[in-house]
């Protein structure tokens, strides 16, 4: 499965449980919603069935003060909590929306009736009494009579203990939705803190195993190019057929190129190295004829060579040892740097004290600094140390030349210095003495190729350092090349 497959299925994961709680919390906003809604509405049943209560007890008041003293005036709010009671009592219906508040509301709507029918018996039996269409007697009967069936008391217990049930069903259903709601508020609260630690946990271990399996996928393909590096070309199967496969198969491709590349330059190289030694052969073959001819000449002809023509014969050896040295100096920069040699722990020290004893002749003076001990190719330095501090010897005077050897460690690479206190070089020919067949030598001078400075920045640069001169006429030169630490 590709690398971006799992990461969407991890993102579609992720998204799933988000929107699971999402819901879970949507369904929570519903039900506070409808909640709420039925407290607001509680709080106006409640309050309106306050009012009713009120309102027949302000009624019974008013009745019983009108029968007892016959005054119109309590009769006002009589009339009035009428009113009231059948506009408030139309809202609460409305309000009320449970089937047993319904009934219970009907019930005490009933009553009321029937009490407000029981009222206006007795205040129309009191109203003709005052009028004088009825006698003392037939209201004082009829009102005893109704005194002692209580019915009047009857219907007052009656409103009042249903208006009682009505409220504390009304406050339990309040309560109920309360608790229902702290119990849905509570419950949402723990799936969602579920789903956050389910994500949470879910987006790290798909993060470390997508960081671990690309890890591994890098580090594999890490491995290989290393092992590429280090020249082994061999292929690495890789059979997880995602993103990183390409690079895969890239490295692999590239691997098997370097592979028949480096062969290749292997077979190359050998062609060169036999062409070289062919050509050295072939070169050098028409120089010995020379030499031998001349030597031919003074053997048969000595008592016929005069002088102008001995000075000729004696210019002609030294021009066949310069050819011959060309020839070498040749050979020898186009083997610097093609062949390879082995690693190994080198004192730069004890490698400058053994060239001293090889290269520099006696008057000579050799200081050699604090050196380091480098993993390097042996050979190659050896090459460049030997080529400077020649090159000193070759321009500086004995008795009076100082060569001092130095080198300092700058944490990626070293820096080694070759000095001395001879002629110097004029600025202007500081680059060109690097340029092959260069020297500030006489050309008849057959000490000096021209080679030997064009093999050291040669083998310095092909290891990925660097070499400069520091000199002026008259006060020493001194060469400073850099040899990298991880040098190839």
């Amino acid at each position: 499965m590709k690398l971006a497959t799992q990461i969407f299925l991890g993102f579609l994961i992720a998204i799933s449980i988000d929107l699971l709680d999402s819901f879970f919390n949507y369904r929570l906003t519903l039900r506070v919603k409808t909640i709420s809604e039925f407290i607001d509405r509680s709080e106006d049943v409640i309050r309106n069935s306050g009012i009713l209560s009120r309102e027949i007890v302000e009624m019974q008041s008013a009745f019983q003060g009108f029968i007892l003293t016959g005054d119109r005036q309590f009769l006002i709010p009589y009339d009035q909590g009428l009113r009231d009671f059948s506009s408030r009592g139309s809202e609460m219906q409305e309000l009320v929306s449970q089937p047993g508040q319904k009934k219970m509301l009907d019930s005490i709507l009933v009553v009321y009736h029937r009490w407000v029918s029981y009222a206006n018996g007795l205040i129309q039996a009191r109203k003709e009494m005052t009028a004088g269409l009825g006698t003392v007697e037939n209201f004082h009967g009829l009102l005893e009579s109704e005194l002692r069936k209580g019915i009047g008391r009857e219907y007052s217990r009656q409103i009042g203990e249903l208006f009682h049930s009505f409220n504390e069903v009304e406050y339990r259903q309040r309560d109920l939705r309360r608790k229902n709601l702290a119990d849905s508020i509570d419950r949402t609260d723990r799936y969602s803190l579920l789903f956050s630690i389910t994500l949470i946990l879910m987006g790290l271990g798909m993060a470390l195993f997508l960081v671990k399996k690309i890890s591994r996928r890098i580090g594999s393909l890490v491995r290989l190019a290393e092992r590429i590096s280090w020249g082994d070309f061999s292929q690495v199967t890789d059979d997880k057929k995602d993103e990183l496969s390409s690079l895969s198969a890239s490295l692999n491709v590239m691997s098997e190129k370097l592979s028949r590349n480096i062969s290749e330059l292997e077979k190359k190289n050998a062609e060169l190295n036999q062409f070289a030694y062919v050509v050295s052969h072939d070169l050098k073959a028409p120089v010995r004829g020379i030499s031998n001819v001349v030597r031919w000449i003074e053997e048969d002809h000595a008592s016929e060579i005069n002088p102008t023509m001995r000075k000729y014969l004696d210019f002609i050896p030294e021009r066949i040892s310069r050819m011959e040295a060309l020839i070498d100096g040749l050979l020898e920069y186009a083997r610097a740097g093609r062949e390879g040699a082995v690693k190994e722990a080198v004192d730069v020290g004890v490698l400058i004290s053994e060239l001293a004893d090889l290269i520099v002749p006696e008057g000579y003076t050799v200081q050699i600094g604090q050196l380091p001990v480098i993993f390097t190719e042996r050979l190659p330095l050896h090459q460049v140390f030997s080529n400077l501090i020649g090159n000193a010897v070759k321009y500086g005077p004995a008795g009076s030349t100082v060569i001092k050897v130095s080198g300092v460690d700058y944490g990626t690479h070293y820096e080694f210095a070759v000095e001395d206190n001879g002629p110097g070089i004029d600025p202007e020919f500081h680059e060109k003495i690097f340029g092959l067949f260069q020297t500030l030598r006489e050309r008849a001078d057959k000490e000096s190729t021209g080679i030997g400075l064009s093999i050291v920045r040669k083998i310095v640069e092909e290891r990925g350092g660097v070499v400069r001169l520091e000199s002026s006429p008259g006060k020493g030169a001194k060469f400073i090349f850099t040899w990298p630490k991880n040098g190839i």
